[in-house]
């Protein structure tokens, strides 16, 4: 095969991947088999790290361990406990940032009937969270205290790995920093070490692709709004 023509059907996976995924709101209660996600762990593990430190750890909720967890995280957040993140969130939304959120929520509210500035229906779509949106299984990703910021960063190489591969798989898939609201919560839940922080969860399963949550995309800025060349 030519050279180029294998490069263009190589990315073109890689596109196709991107391009299709989305984050799911509606999940079947359909259960992934155990191989299937040790084949989407086994993918992501490849993500690159800094130092090679590979600082994920990663924990898998199914069946009553996720219904558990679930009821736990739920409860505390349906009556406006934890807000307790490891990580700082972000202090403000201004400007394009503001706008692109802005764009992101409204598509949300208006795919699922809630008219703009229903703030207590707002808050009931925001516990939905918490409830995974219904996916048969939830992974919590933490990393090693000292390793700061750095270690988060290369959590985050770790979850898009994590929903390419599981993309590829037939799997739908959400990150979640709502669930790192609650880090004091999970380690508590999952008895995690001190030196332990929460960097996000990621909800997964099946789609419900008959569901009107997920009927919608969110728009990507363009090359030449976010990159500069310098020659």
């Amino acid at each position: 095969m030519d050279a180029q023509v294998e490069q263009n059907d190589r990315i073109g996976v890689l596109e196709e991947l991107l391009n299709e995924r989305y984050s799911v709101r509606a999940f079947l209660p359909q259960q992934v088999d155990r191989a299937t996600i040790e084949h989407v762990l086994a993918t992501a593990q490849r993500t690159a790290s800094w130092c090679n430190s590979q600082p994920w750890q990663v924990i898998i909720a199914s069946g009553e361990a996720k219904e558990r967890f679930r009821k736990a995280i739920y409860a505390e957040a349906s009556k406006g406990l934890g807000d307790d993140f490891d990580f700082t969130p972000p202090r403000e939304y201004v400007g394009v940032y503001l706008d692109r959120r802005r764009e992101s929520g409204f598509q949300l509210y208006n795919t699922l009937g809630i008219a703009r500035g229903d703030k207590a229906a707002y808050a009931k779509q925001a516990l939905e969270n918490y409830n995974f949106f219904g996916a048969p299984h939830v992974a919590i990703i933490h990393t090693n205290e000292p390793l700061g910021i750095y270690g988060a960063i290369d959590c985050g190489a770790y979850v898009s790995n994590f929903m390419l591969a599981a993309q590829a798989l037939g799997l739908g898939t959400i990150p979640q920093a709502a669930l790192a609201r609650h880090s004091g919560l999970i380690r508590r839940h999952f008895d995690l070490p001190d030196d332990r922080r929460v960097v996000c969860g990621i909800s997964f399963g099946y789609a419900d692709h008959a569901h009107k949550v997920n009927s919608y995309r969110t728009s990507r800025a363009s090359v030449a709004e976010t990159v500069t060349f310098v020659e």
